[in-house]
């Protein structure tokens, strides 16, 4: 297994030049490493740097106008469902454990709509 890949979908959400927010699905490489001896090697991404990591929790019914993210961060849900818009008109929806990175810190942003309870944790990148 040493030095095997696999691929992780994740989807990103960024700002243009203009201002206006778009989603693209990109992928990520893992490769498999000691990760945790004396466990057996697993796949791991590069590291990114984080600030800190919080959990949010979002209501059923939770409705965020459209924002800007406040910091690049990766939001991963745990549990409920949620839509996110981007100011381009596209609309996705999340269910427990899609991962999204989230870079559009300028422009319009994104809203966001929680279908269902919805806990969420957020690394937050710089």
């Amino acid at each position: 297994m040493s030095g095997e890949t696999q691929k992780i979908d994740v989807a990103r959400l960024y700002n243009d030049e203009l201002g206006e927010s778009h989603f693209i699905d990109e992928t990520m490489e893992v490769v498999a490493a000691n990760f945790a001896p004396p466990a057996p090697p697993i796949y791991v991404s590069a590291g990114v740097p984080a600030k800190q990591v919080v959990y949010l929790f979002l209501p059923k019914g939770y409705e965020g106008d459209f924002h800007p993210a406040p910091r690049r961060q990766i939001m991963t849900l745990m549990s409920g469902s949620l839509e996110s818009s981007s100011s381009d008109g596209s609309t996705r929806r999340f269910s427990p454990g899609n991962t999204m990175l989230v870079e559009d810190t300028q422009g319009k942003g994104h809203s966001t709509r929680a279908l269902e309870d919805c806990v969420m944790v957020v690394s937050q990148l710089d």
